[in-house]
């Protein structure tokens, strides 16, 4: 089974982070949360208290993962960018070809650690000055070789649904699209 970290700091954007997970476990999909404020509890940038499954601390070294996953918001991001475990973490993912998601804020972390260097990304508008030296698409989401990134909150769903489709193939997003009701959205 595919198996996915996702790193939560007070100020993560709710919707950025809670749909990717619902999308990624309702497709089959190992997701655990880690809260990196020294505990499990993860205030969002809405004020919502997220209980994450386990803190930064006891998550071990991630090698396991097939995909680093951060959400955007602010100050959600910074705190991220601040936390060197997390940066030490994207960095060992990144050298292994291993996939990497951040969306919204979140891509400025990748930025600032050289990962989105002659590579395609997008992020929340305004945010472009901190992807470092990649071509900015202004996309719901981008994939270029094993980092994805996504624009904002209304880019949730597409987002997660292409980290899904990575993970578990093309077949299982369109049945959970249908499932979800998604492809009605889009009628």
């Amino acid at each position: 089974m595919a198996k996915v970290y996702v790193f939560l700091a007070d100020g993560f954007e709710d919707i950025e982070a809670l749909a990717p997970i619902d999308i990624m476990r309702r497709g089959g999909v190992e997701v655990v949360t880690v809260g990196i404020m020294g505990t499990n509890e993860v205030i969002s940038a809405h004020g919502v208290t997220v209980l994450a499954d386990v803190p930064f601390e006891l998550a071990g070294d991630f090698a396991d993962a097939d995909l680093l996953m951060l959400p955007g918001g602010m100050p959600g991001a910074s705190n991220l960018n601040d936390h060197a475990g997390v940066r030490g973490a994207l960095l060992r993912q990144n050298a292994a070809g291993k996939r990497i998601g951040a969306i919204c804020a979140a891509p400025m972390v990748l930025g600032g650690l050289g990962l989105l260097r002659g590579r395609r990304a997008t992020c929340y508008p305004g945010f472009e000055q901190y992807l470092d030296g990649a071509e900015y698409t202004a996309d719901l989401f981008t994939v270029d070789g094993n980092i994805t990134t996504g624009e904002g909150p209304a880019a949730a769903f597409p987002y997660g649904y292409e980290l899904l489709r990575q993970l578990k193939g093309e077949e299982i997003v369109e049945q959970l699209k249908e499932g979800m009701r998604y492809n009605h959205l889009l009628a």
